[in-house]
């Protein structure tokens, strides 16, 4: 396997699994909070590309179509009490085209062993390599033990309905899933300062995500009188406040865990620190909050400024003024008190704080000793060997949010070796998957199945 960061031989041959995602990455299903504005032709193209290069699955699987592109499969198995479902979703984001990529967007090119485009890390690359796996069982004639479900959503970036109507789908026939498995966590590189081996992150639970606007009104005006404090200057002030005013900062248990986990591995100034996490929790949650972004928002809700709106003119002062916050709040905070938080910060009547979307964080699945934790953990090992196996606080959302509405285990993770880089491409530009990897992600699709019981 080719590690993360190195450039693999150039082969004119492309797996006929890789040959498959190449083809889905390059049909553009961008999401769009305005609907008008969704190319649902593209989203056509893709469920048939889809059809196409997953033939056994569309025909041994019973397919329930989830709004106008969400699809949830099943396949059933030799028994019904413990269903296992296996999520994705087929929508991503939209490109920047100011950004600067090194391989178009939605080329899918193969360079230096990776495949170049949108999607392939979030989240195509797991919705193919899941399909792949599932279509090899099929072709071997394999049934397995228990029922499977594939849920593959349609609105995820956009925090769409498409997987609560999964869910509402899957209440109405009595399915209570034994766990679910979104994406999320990977096997990480360069994940912690000091620690070599690459850490197999399994989500346990992950923020809530929540966005509020600012806004201020004003009589606006010409530019060239203006007045004191006007909207924009308020707004402004409002944003200072706020991010001089983080939220208070702890180690929730899934941390101190990965911690625990990462102790061995980790140099010897650290190792005591680590190993004694949860005696010295105070000392660990200073510790990464001076490691750097990544690490600090593993220990507080965070709170970041997204959008800005003022005046339609140069010469024209604003009349109203807006500003969007998206926090992610951390387990133990709750839409509620992040709100009051940002009211105490902002200390301005006049800045209106308008609820825009919320979402509280999710419960903490079990992984201490728990069995479908442990089925993770076991096919990480067989795949991955360097890898340390972790739970850990995921900072982004997904659909799987969704699903603990019906079952008590909710993971998150893609079977993908990340550096460092590829993580921040997510997004961002030059996003980009291992060919190698890939397929590794597929082996370990494959074997979990096999394992299922």
């Amino acid at each position: 396997m080719t590690a993360p960061g190195t450039t693999a031989p150039a082969d004119p041959v492309v797996d006929p699994a890789v040959a498959k995602l190449q083809a889905l990455v390059r049909i553009p299903t961008v999401s769009h909070r305005q609907p008008e504005l969704v190319d649902v032709a593209a989203f056509d193209r893709f469920l048939d590309e889809l059809a196409g290069a997953f033939p056994l699955l569309h025909e041994r699987l019973e397919l329930t179509r989830i709004a106008r592109h969400g699809l949830l499969f099943r396949w059933p198995g030799r028994a019904q009490d413990r269903p296992v479902v296996l999520m994705a979703h087929l929508d991503v984001v939209p490109i920047d085209e100011a950004a600067p990529w090194q391989h178009p967007p939605f080329s899918a090119e193969i360079v230096d062993g990776h495949i170049w485009g949108r999607g392939t890390l979030d989240d195509k690359g797991c919705l193919v390599a899941v399909c792949e796996a599932v279509e090899r069982h099929l072709a071997d004639g394999f049934t397995p033990a228990q029922d499977v479900w594939l849920s593959f959503g349609c609105d995820e970036e956009v925090s769409g309905h498409a997987a609560a109507l999964a869910v509402e789908e899957l209440r109405g026939r009595g399915v209570r899933p034994w766990f679910v498995l979104d994406e999320g966590g990977a096997i990480a590189h360069q994940a912690f300062p000091g620690v070599e081996p690459p850490v197999g992150v399994i989500g346990v639970t992950e923020k809530g995500i929540t966005s509020l606007e600012l806004v201020v009104e004003g009589r606006g005006g010409h530019a060239s009188t203006p007045a004191r404090m006007g909207p924009t200057a308020r707004i402004a002030r409002a944003l200072l406040r706020v991010e001089r005013s983080p939220f208070s900062a702890s180690t929730p248990a899934p941390t101190l865990e990965l911690m625990r986990r990462l102790a061995p591995h980790a140099p010897a100034t650290l190792k005591p620190l680590m190993a004694n996490a949860d005696r010295i929790k105070p000392v660990l949650t200073r510790a990464l909050i001076a490691a750097g972004p990544e690490a600090a928002a593993m220990t507080r809700t965070t709170v970041a400024a997204t959008t800005l709106e003022g005046s339609p003119a140069l010469n024209v002062i604003a009349s109203t003024a807006k500003a969007g916050l998206n926090i992610r709040i951390m387990v133990g905070d709750t839409v509620a008190s992040v709100v009051e938080h940002v009211r105490k910060a902002v200390r301005d009547k006049q800045v209106q704080i308008r609820v825009v979307e919320s979402g509280e964080p999710s419960p903490i699945s079990p992984y201490d000793g728990d069995a479908a934790f442990a089925l993770l953990e076991a096919t990480i090992r067989e795949v991955f060997p360097d890898a340390v196996p972790a739970p850990y606080v995921m900072m982004a959302g997904t659909d799987g949010r969704h699903f603990t509405a019906i079952s008590e285990r909710a993971y998150r993770f893609a079977p993908f070796r990340m550096t460092k880089a590829q993580r921040e491409a997510i997004h961002s530009y030059d996003e980009h998957l291992g060919v190698s990897d890939f397929l590794a992600g597929v082996d370990w699709y494959h074997r979990l199945i096999e394992r299922i019981s």
